[in-house]
């Protein structure tokens, strides 16, 4: 039992260093980037469930938070954290989150990964907007354009990406998870 804990928090800091990387691979459209970190986000709670997954999120925050430049752009710090962009980054928890509790509950079936990843994009879209309307001061007619719209397109293609890649790492991670030291 400890060793599959271990393990799980090894690879918690794995997706969190995964997710460092992948939000360097960006396209600045605006005030809020395109990125794929959603895909490390996905794959942490489709591989490691809710717990895990949400841990590894809240470990990348926290790097960036503390000033590791995690963030997209290579940006760190709190600042990055309390302007327009901040919500949807606390909100990669939540994505973690959401996601992983409803594939722990119903499977990793094909059926099951496109929508838990729907709902988390859900879960990740509420603190996003919802955090830069209150930084920006604009209606949510105003923060749709920006922070939601323009993103539809890519979200569907990283949650096709994501769900074949938990649905073909699902079977060597868990072997990982159950093997003895």
């Amino acid at each position: 039992m400890r060793q599959t804990r271990t393990t799980e928090m090894i690879l918690s800091a794995m997706f969190a260093a995964l997710s460092a990387v992948l939000s360097q691979i960006s396209i600045p459209i605006g005030l809020v980037p395109i990125n794929l970190t959603h895909v490390s986000v996905f794959l942490a709670a489709g591989l490691l469930g809710a717990r895990y997954g949400a841990f590894s999120q809240i470990a990348f925050v926290l790097m960036g938070a503390f000033g590791i430049p995690v963030f997209s752009g290579f940006a760190g710090g709190a600042g990055i954290i309390a302007g327009p962009t901040g919500g949807f980054i606390i909100g990669y928890i939540c994505c973690a989150f959401v996601s992983g509790l409803i594939i722990n509950r119903f499977g990793k079936s094909m059926k099951v990964l496109i929508p838990a990843m729907y709902a988390g994009w859900f879960a990740s879209y509420i603190p996003g907007v919802l955090w830069f309307m209150h930084v920006t001061g604009v209606k949510l007619a105003a923060a749709l354009p920006f922070c939601v719209l323009p993103f539809l397109p890519g979200d569907a293609a990283k949650t096709v990406l994501s769900a074949a890649l938990v649905n073909r790492l699902q079977v060597p991670v868990q072997n990982v998870l159950r093997r003895p030291t």
